[in-house]
């Protein structure tokens, strides 16, 4: 029985393996998995309580229940579109509460300037923000508790989340004084660092770590990192480096927005840094509110001293 709880997801899946011919061509056309691909055509397939596509030959075709639902899943979509397109005439006067989620890096160096212009130029939208590290950032949206996020695009998300690329960043060297690194010329060499103990962004024993962008530079370059310390938060990263409990290494952001007296900073000879994206749930419509949000994001000035990503 197809019930108001079928999700327009599954809509959309259908309809990519219609017009592409096939699973893994609509899996690169809709930007979703081809196992989540065949999971929403089963899951639309057990709702409509019939099959909707002949299996048995190549190309895939529909059977006649498909050719049937195709049509309304048209309609239903387009019947979206056009009610986007109502909406779009009136987010000017989008009003509400939306609640931003961002890292401490982003929340230094990026938040304050988009929030200052939007209570400027958007006074009707209150933006609540909450800071978290960026897993908890994870769990946080598949929790309802934050509407869009801020995140690098490291440690990868799921496939229900999309997101839009905002800016990349290099990676930076933390040095006590008068550490023998320093002695050695700009940028400093993934090997000569590798040699001493680290202090890294993330959380030590943590599965997800060897995502993090520091741990892919060296392993990409043959070192496996030997982190003595982790932490979230830039000040903490720098403030341990000052006791001389290890060498940093952490995004440009993070040692922008720390006091780094006693430290010296310095640049890391390595191609890829870190690239961060706004973040949203690809299943939960996001509200006016959310919306302008959004786009206020994608259109404010990127943080000083990095790229922006297209």
């Amino acid at each position: 029985m197809l019930r108001p709880e079928v999700r327009l997801e599954w809509f959309v899946s259908f309809l990519g393996v219609i017009d592409t011919g096939s699973f893994s061509a609509a899996a690169e056309a809709v930007h979703r998995s081809q196992p989540r691909v065949s999971m929403h055509v089963a899951a639309l397939e057990r709702e409509a309580g019939v099959p909707l596509f002949d299996r048995s030959k190549r190309p895939v075709r529909l059977t006649e229940a498909g050719e049937v639902l195709a049509g309304h899943a048209r309609a239903i979509l387009y019947r979206l579109g056009t009610a986007e397109e109502a909406m779009a005439t009136r987010r000017d006067s989008a009003r509400g509460v939306v609640t931003l989620g961002s890292y401490p890096s982003a929340s230094a160096a990026f938040v304050p300037g988009l929030l200052e212009h939007l209570a400027v130029s958007r006074p009707s939208i209150k933006v609540v923000l909450v800071e978290r590290s960026t897993l908890e950032l994870d769990s946080a949206l598949s929790h309802g508790e934050i509407d869009i996020y801020l995140r690098p695009m490291a440690p990868p998300v799921g496939d229900t989340v999309r997101l839009r690329a905002l800016w990349q960043e290099s990676l930076a060297v933390v040095l006590p004084l008068g550490h023998p690194l320093d002695e050695l010329p700009d940028p400093l060499p993934v090997a000569a660092v590798a040699a001493y103990p680290l202090i890294t962004i993330g959380r030590l024993g943590s599965p997800d770590v060897p995502g993090f962008e520091t741990y892919k530079v060296f392993r990409e370059q043959g070192f496996e990192p030997e982190a003595v310390q982790a932490t979230n938060q830039p000040q903490t990263l720098v403030s341990l480096v000052r006791s001389r409990l290890g060498v940093g290494v952490t995004n440009h952001l993070a040692v922008s927005t720390a006091d780094t007296r006693d430290v010296t900073i310095r640049r890391l000879d390595a191609a890829c840094g870190r690239r961060v994206a706004v973040h949203w749930d690809a299943n939960r419509p996001l509200i006016p509110a959310a919306r302008t949000l959004l786009r206020e994001i994608l259109e404010a000035p990127i943080p000083a001293g990095t790229q922006r990503l297209t």
